[in-house]
């Protein structure tokens, strides 16, 4: 069951589609509005496609790469690991100074697995604080498991991001009282 003002949102990407630049923008947007958004946002579509793949803090605009080198005959993706939660353990610190939205750039195999940036979804709507995070079209059946089917389903596109801020952020605009659950809360 999705709810359209859940504060977990996927924005379900395609092969051809370019979901860094949508939420780039829309950081950028949110920044220039007056909101603090955190998180991460990949620099180039794929590992295959970038070989010096690279993030983008959004809280600090610093990049921080993601590749390492392996060699010339090693194959698939050089995802450096340990750089990935290097660059976590940023936006956590950034989250526990309070943020009005955690971005996180791909529901990837790392988090499939419960590792990588998965941890940071927990601990920003545990702060009730709403996360948007890329997940591929392919990977979509992982992520509503991953999500215990608590989050709403966007399309890629700035129209679709722009209504499920709209509606979070107006929900959450007056102030919280103690007592206070998400929707998704309830829901569970």
């Amino acid at each position: 069951m999705f709810d359209s003002q859940c504060d977990l949102a996927a924005l379900v990407y395609e092969p051809d589609q370019n979901p860094d630049e949508i939420l780039r923008d829309f950081a950028s947007d949110l920044k220039a509005r007056g909101f603090r958004a955190v998180g991460l946002v990949q620099l180039g579509h794929h590992c295959v496609d970038a070989p010096r793949l690279s993030v983008v803090l959004i809280h600090t605009g610093q990049e921080m790469q993601l590749f390492q080198d392996l060699g010339a005959c090693a194959t698939g993706c050089r995802l450096d690991v340990g750089q990935l939660l290097d660059a976590g353990a940023q936006v956590a610190q950034a989250i526990d100074q309070g943020a009005d939205l955690v971005i996180v750039n791909r529901f990837g195999r790392q988090e499939r697995e419960g590792k990588g940036l998965s941890y940071l979804v927990e601990r920003a709507l545990s702060a009730d604080i709403p996360v948007v995070i890329a997940v591929p079209r392919h990977r979509f059946a992982d992520w509503i498991r991953f999500a215990d089917g608590m989050s709403v389903k966007l399309r890629c596109d700035r129209a679709s991001l722009y209504a499920w801020w709209s509606a979070v952020s107006a929900r959450n605009a007056g102030p919280i009282g103690r007592d206070h659950q998400t929707v998704c809360e309830v829901l569970k």
